[in-house]
């Protein structure tokens, strides 16, 4: 199997923000790159590059936000029993599934992907958090109800606890519309 690549755009629909993110599919994993680039809080650029195994299971995440006060980085990885952030063991994010970073719906589709596809079906999981504004991680909880093939609700039962959303996607599980947040407006393969 060669390479494939696609490219994804989403747009924020509470805010003024685009996404732009490209997707390679190779035989030994998935690697993404995107931008972000939204008017919250005065502005801010946060640039995010991903290493996937083939089952689409992060390894690593670096994270690099530019805004008025300067640029932070951000390196997230999976250890044995957690993750590393910035090299330091976390101990509290033993156990922790999946990264979720806050500025975009590509996180959803870990989970989304685990979910089993019987309408009904449920996963429970918690996450590294990491909040884009910030560039903190912190342990957070979360649900899906898996409501049709392209269908699921998800459910926050952690750090944003009561928040829920209606998510529509397509068969590789990326979000095409995240209630209240998100939407896909362009796609190509």
């Amino acid at each position: 199997m060669s390479s494939t690549r696609s490219i994804v755009i989403w747009k924020r629909t509470d805010i003024d923000s685009l996404e732009r993110m490209e997707i390679v599919h190779t035989p030994d994993g998935v690697t993404a790159a995107s931008t972000v680039i939204s008017v919250e809080s005065g502005g801010f650029r946060l640039d995010h590059q991903w290493r996937l195994d083939r089952n689409w299971r992060p390894q690593t995440v670096t994270i690099e936000r530019w805004d008025a006060q300067g640029r932070e980085t951000l390196l997230l990885q999976r250890s044995k029993s957690g993750w590393l952030v910035n090299g330091q063991a976390r101990p509290d994010l033993e156990g922790a599934d999946e990264p979720d970073l806050s500025v975009t719906p590509f996180c959803n589709t870990f989970a989304i992907r685990r979910t089993p596809e019987t309408v009904g079906a449920t996963l429970t999981l918690d996450v590294a958090f990491i909040d884009g504004m910030t560039l903190s991680v912190a342990r957070s909880r979360q649900h899906y109800i898996r409501h049709g093939p392209d269908r699921l609700r998800y459910v926050d039962l952690g750090l944003s606890s009561g928040f829920e959303a209606d998510l529509v996607v397509d068969d590789a599980g990326l979000v095409l519309r995240y209630e209240h947040l998100f939407e896909l407006i362009a796609q190509s393969a």
